[in-house]
């Protein structure tokens, strides 16, 4: 019998929508008889909400970080919910009634906060029997995440475990899976030489990857003029994201660079890019870190964005699995020590098999076939609309 699982994200970054893509691919190997489908949970929101959440949050982060940092920070600290926010979770869910009805989900995956506490407030007033699991995409977990219905809770870190526990969540319904990566970032597809020469790259310089997240908004043309002080061959490979205007710039620094430097804008075959290079200059968001982890690259963050990038840097760099720049001067000179010296080099590459969980997507997999297996009853009976 065909068995349906309804995948709820963000429109904020491609990071969450990345992971609900990764788990999708697991669950069809896992099981064939599944059936999945992925949706923005803003589309269900009201309209002024969704559009001042996405373009609100890439607006403050960028113009007024510590705005941003004094909200998240105040909201952590927060017991209960604020009557605006669960205001929000019941508009959102009476909304998501006629789409559940259509789609008569056996099960719904959250890769993001926001549809995680709506599906939570869905679960309280119209059917209380629905499964509903978590997937947690950073390594640390906000309390906008929890919820005492929620059934599973997919999660980073042991540490994450521990806090959802303290916060009431039984511990059985806590699984450390990883953050859920495409399964190609676990393992290169040809030999690195080969791989080179299959993206045009040069197989006599080391490779410095750079990335700003799917929307680009990373430092990176202050990474393109660190790199130009260093005394090692290097050539830069440097991913853009969706955003043209960013792209439009760095092509223009390029031009000057004392190293080669290719320019990329969105590409679906990052995981090459990561096999292919030596070292990873990026902003610390949390499917780019595990991305990273499951690739074995030793990574340098720069300038994490407040909130959850800044705990996903203090999470790593604690861990010394990876090497914070705060300045431009730091960053050649962290980058030429990852290059150059072969202690600090082995020290990552250790600490990054410790933590890396290339499985993680297929964990998660088997975890949700398990609960429906579990749930399985005779067809339910779709809330009335």
């Amino acid at each position: 019998m065909k068995r349906r699982v309804l995948f709820l994200s963000a429109s904020v970054g491609v990071g969450h929508t990345a992971a609900a893509q990764a788990v999708l691919c697991a669950l069809a190997d896992a099981d064939p008889a599944i059936e999945s489908r992925k949706v923005d949970s803003y589309k269900y929101a009201a309209s002024i909400f969704s559009k001042v959440v996405a373009d609100g949050y890439i607006g403050m982060v960028k113009t007024v970080p510590q705005l941003y940092r004094y909200i998240y920070d105040r909201a952590e600290r927060a017991r209960d919910i604020p009557a605006f926010r669960r205001w929000v979770n019941q508009y959102t869910a009476s909304n998501l009634r006629a789409l559940v009805a259509e789609e008569k989900p056996d099960l719904v995956v959250c890769t993001h906060a926001f549809p995680c506490g709506v599906m939570a407030e869905y679960k309280r007033q119209f059917d209380p029997t629905l499964p509903v699991v978590a997937i947690v995409t950073d390594f640390a977990v906000h309390p906008f995440w929890i919820y005492p219905n929620v059934d599973v809770y997919a999660v980073a870190t042991p540490e994450i475990r521990q806090t959802l526990v303290s916060r009431g969540i039984p511990a059985e319904r806590v699984v450390v899976s990883g953050i859920p990566v495409d399964r190609r970032f676990g393992a290169p597809s040809l030999p690195v030489p080969a791989l080179r020469a299959s993206l045009g790259l040069p197989v006599d310089r080391r490779i410095v990857l750079m990335m700003g997240g799917g929307l680009g908004i990373g430092p990176l043309d202050r990474m393109i003029r660190a790199l130009g002080t260093l005394d090692v061959p290097i050539a830069g490979v440097i991913i853009v994201g969706k955003n043209l205007r960013l792209e439009k710039r760095v092509l223009a620094i390029a031009e000057h660079t004392e190293y080669p430097l290719r320019v990329l804008s969105f590409v679906d075959n990052v995981y090459d890019y990561m096999h292919a290079s030596d070292v990873l200059l990026s902003k610390p968001g949390g499917l780019t870190s595990s991305e990273a982890l499951s690739a074995r690259l030793p990574m340098v963050l720069v300038k994490p964005l407040p909130g959850q990038e800044e705990r996903n840097t203090r999470y790593l760099v604690s861990r010394h699995a990876a090497l914070r720049a705060r300045s431009e001067g730091q960053i050649a000179q962290v980058v030429r020590e990852v290059l150059t010296s072969d202690a600090r080099r082995g020290q990552l590459c250790r600490n990054i098999e410790r933590l890396r969980r290339p499985d993680a997507a297929r964990t998660v997999a088997e975890r949700i076939v398990g609960l429906m297996q579990r749930e399985a009853v005779p067809e339910r009976e779709p809330a009335l609309i």
